[in-house]
C-alpha cells in the first residue's frame, strides 16, 4: 500500500535578492510547495524549481500596497483543502532602508513606503495567514526577519528601527493570541545577524556627515565579519526548524549555540 509524502507549505516575501533569494533557493526541495511575494518573478528560480521537484508560485507584488497582497493570500488560501498541507509557514522578509537621514531631513514618502513595507505589510499578510488558516490541522508558523537594529537605536535609521522594532512587538501580542486557541501558530521576530547585501552597501555609501556610524559598517566588510545571504539563509531556515520555534517570541540567530 503507497502512501503519499506530506507536503509543506511556505510563503516567502522579498525572494528576488539577498537573503530572500537564498532562502528560496534553499526552500525548494521535493514536497514543498513555495509561494513567493517579490516586485519581479524570477526565472532562474522557476527552472530551480523544476529541477528540484519543488512546486513553486510566484506572485508579482508591491509591498508598499500590501492590502492588495494580503486579500490575495486570503483567497488563495481558503481554496486550500484544509488537510493539503502537513504544515505551513509565512516568512516575511521584505523590509528596506530609506535615505539615510536623520528624521529631521526625511521626506515623507520614503518614511511612509518604509514603515509600509517594514512593518504595516507583515501585519496585513500575518493576519490573512492565520485568518484563512486557522482551522487547518496542521502546524502553521510565522517567522518574522527582524534586525538587531529593532532593539537598539541608531542615528539616522529612524524608520528601519521603528519598523523592525515594531515587528518585534506585534510578534509578541500575536504569539499570546495564538496561545489562546486550539492548535495556535508559532511565531518567532529573528534578527538574522549582519549579512552581506545590498542594504549593507547602502549603509557603506551613505553621507558621513549624516550617519555617524558608517565607519562601523565600513569595518564590518574590510574585515570579512558579514554573513554571506547563503550562511544567514541555512542558520535562518535551522531555526525555524527548531522543535521549540516560537518558545520565544523574539530571538536573535546568534544565540543558536
Amino acid at each position: 500500500m503507497s502512501t503519499t509524502a506530506p507536503r509543506h507549505l511556505y510563503i516567502l516575501t522579498g525572494a528576488s535578492r539577498g537573503m530572500g533569494r537564498a532562502m528560496a533557493e534553499q526552500l525548494l526541495a521535493p514536497g514543498h510547495t513555495l509561494i513567493t511575494l517579490s516586485r519581479r518573478v524570477q526565472g532562474e528560480l522557476a527552472a530551480q524549481a523544476l529541477a528540484a521537484g519543488a512546486e513553486l508560485v510566484q506572485w508579482s507584488a508591491d509591498l508598499a500596497e500590501a492590502e492588495a497582497a494580503s486579500a490575495h493570500l486570503r483567497g488563495w488560501l481558503a481554496e486550500v483543502p484544509k488537510d493539503r498541507y502537513a504544515s505551513a509557514t509565512l516568512i516575511n522578509n521584505a523590509g528596506m532602508i530609506p535615505p539615510v537621514v536623520p528624521l529631521r531631513d526625511a521626506q515623507g514618502p520614503d518614511l511612509d513606503q518604509a514603515l509600509r513595507v517594514g512593518l504595516a505589510a507583515p501585519m496585513l499578510l500575518t493576519a490573512a495567514f492565520l485568518g484563512a488558516t486557522r482551522g487547518w490541522p496542521g502546524a502553521r508558523k510565522v517567522l518574522n526577519i527582524s534586525s538587531g537594529l529593532g532593539r537598539r537605536p541608531m542615528a539616522s535609521q529612524a524608520a528601519y528601527c521603528a519598523a523592525k522594532a515594531g515587528l518585534d512587538h506585534f510578534t509578541r501580542c500575536v504569539a499570546l493570541d495564538e496561545a489562546q486557541v486550539p492548535n495556535g501558530a508559532r511565531l518567532c521576530s529573528l534578527a538574522p545577524g549582519v549579512i552581506d547585501t545590498d542594504m549593507q552597501v547602502q549603509l557603506r555609501g551613505a553621507d558621513a556627515a549624516a550617519f555617524p556610524d558608517r565607519a562601523n559598517f565600513e569595518a564590518l566588510k574590510a574585515r570579512g565579519q558579514l554573513t554571506s545571504p547563503e550562511e544567514a539563509a541555512r542558520r535562518v531556515l535551522a531555526w525555524l526548524a527548531r522543535p521549540d520555534f516560537g518558545a520565544e517570541p523574539v530571538a536573535d540567530v546568534r544565540d543558536a549555540g
